[in-house]
């Protein structure tokens, strides 16, 4: 709550206390108090008479810092950064680096990532003295639950950590890093932790918020908590391993963004999204030569950017009205739903061209931007139509919304390329025309059967 909103339901004659710390202990003084000695806290106290007797009402502004940093060869020997990267203090900085010995680090690894990076985050650790285990867990969207949570609570326990001093580390795609921020968050109330992303969604998108959580009863992310972590380490090299499709999956949060906020953004995937799919989000020696035209620094960076912008005033969602909700509107539900056909960004991309047709019908795209935008789907390998994405399942996924947005829809939709607004007077019949639309245009594109006869076994999970 927000220092105004929280004063607006204060009575008329309530007393206003500034909080003072001095000697260990904290004491009031009102407003009008000028001889004030010890540090001043930004939380205030209220007082007002009730028929009952006295109510205190309490604003506790709370601040979370942390940092999202991109960085190379982080699982080398020689990087300090998966050791002190989260460190801001320099005093504490260099204490840590003087005196080494005994540093402890717990790490939670997908296990189809540790068959590829194990070895070297092992290597690293044992090359830099730390006392360390890793655990290797199956984070899939089907395992994301708290029996997971439960089990990594478990392990900790027994390895034993400092809350405050040596943060869990997580290393996966989203579904790892949702499930272990939970966990570190209920340890002892809050313990610090660290986000590694391998995949690519989860590098652009799960890795840079304060959102994590499981899935409860058939419903996704049903249970979390809003505990950033005290730094996020990005580093491309991991993208190396990931299949083909899944760089496809992840660039659907990237054209979330760019057809949200950035047409720039939009431009590059639709010229370099080729290129990016084929090397996987790497350097050759020639984009290193000529960092301008390095198509994959460039289109993560603006990802990230217009992706803090949005989260970073709004962390806890105390704002309903959000951009990063596009695509989000139907995917849940239909990801769920056929769990696990549809990758994450699978599922969004084709909630994403659903209403690209929801805003020509409304007139918010002309016809050559909403086929802008479809080609530029298909050349990224997105699905854009699936046979499970019924007008009772849109319906449905448009009652939940209503129901957990304060009584609005809070529809975001792109009215141009690169920008959008948030509606929520779309009428019935217009999603109706927007879906048979859909349907008579998309239903017999042959990319869309791509992802509905492949048995999903591959090397890194979905992210959230």
């Amino acid at each position: 709550m927000s220092h105004a909103e929280g004063i607006s339901h204060v009575s008329d004659q309530m007393t206003e206390f500034r909080l003072i710390h001095a000697d260990d202990t904290w004491s009031r003084r009102t407003t009008d108090c000028v001889d004030v000695k010890g540090r001043l806290s930004d939380a205030k106290l209220y007082e007002s008479p009730t028929e009952h007797g006295v109510t205190w009402t309490v604003v506790s502004p709370i601040i979370f810092t942390y940092r999202v940093m991109q960085c190379k060869r982080l699982l080398d020997a020689s990087n300090d950064t998966l050791l002190f990267g989260h460190i801001f203090n320099p005093t504490e900085l260099q204490a840590l680096k003087t005196n080494i010995s005994g540093i402890k680090r717990f790490i939670i690894i997908d296990d189809t990532v540790n068959k590829l990076y194990g070895s070297q985050v092992a290597a690293y650790f044992e090359a830099r003295n730390v006392i360390y285990k890793i655990l290797p867990l199956p984070t899939t969207e089907e395992n994301k639950s708290m029996l997971l949570v439960t089990k990594i609570l478990e392990e900790v326990h027994k390895f034993g950590i400092d809350r405050r001093t040596e943060p869990i580390i997580a290393i996966g795609g989203g579904v790892c890093l949702d499930i272990v921020g939970l966990a570190a968050s209920l340890y002892r109330r809050r313990t610090p932790y660290i986000r590694v992303p391998t995949t690519l969604l989860a590098y652009i998108d799960a890795s840079v918020g304060a959102k994590n959580g499981v899935n409860f009863a058939n419903c996704k992310n049903k249970l979390g908590s809003y505990i950033p972590p005290v730094a996020t380490f990005l580093d491309r090299t991991f993208l190396r391993t990931l299949p083909r499709r899944h760089i496809s999956n992840g660039m659907a949060e990237m054209l979330k963004m760019a057809l949200m906020k950035h047409k720039g953004l939009f431009e590059l995937l639709e010229n370099d999204g080729k290129h990016l799919l084929d090397t996987s989000f790497q350097e050759s020696e020639e984009t290193i030569e000529n960092m301008k035209k390095d198509a994959a620094r460039v289109s993560t960076r603006l990802a990230i950017e217009t992706m803090l912008e949005e989260l970073a005033p709004n962390l806890w969602e105390d704002d309903l009205d959000r951009l990063v909700d596009f695509g989000h509107i139907i995917s849940p539900e239909l990801e769920m739903k056929i769990l696990p056909t549809l990758l994450h960004g699978e599922a969004v991309n084709i909630d994403m061209a659903f209403m690209s047709y929801v805003a020509h019908e409304t007139g918010l795209l002309t016809s050559e931007e909403k086929s802008h935008i479809l080609v530029c789907m298909r050349g990224l390998e997105l699905p854009v139509w699936h046979v499970d994405c019924t007008l009772d399942l849109i319906q449905k996924s448009l009652a939940e919304r209503l129901k957990h947005s304060a009584g609005r829809l809070r529809m975001p939709l792109p009215t141009g390329l690169g920008q959008a607004r948030i509606f929520s007077d779309i009428e019935e019949s217009i999603l109706c025309r927007a879906f048979e639309k859909w349907c008579d245009e998309q239903r017999y594109n042959p990319n869309n059967d791509s992802v509905t006869t492949v048995t999903i076994n591959l090397h890194h999970e979905a992210s959230s």
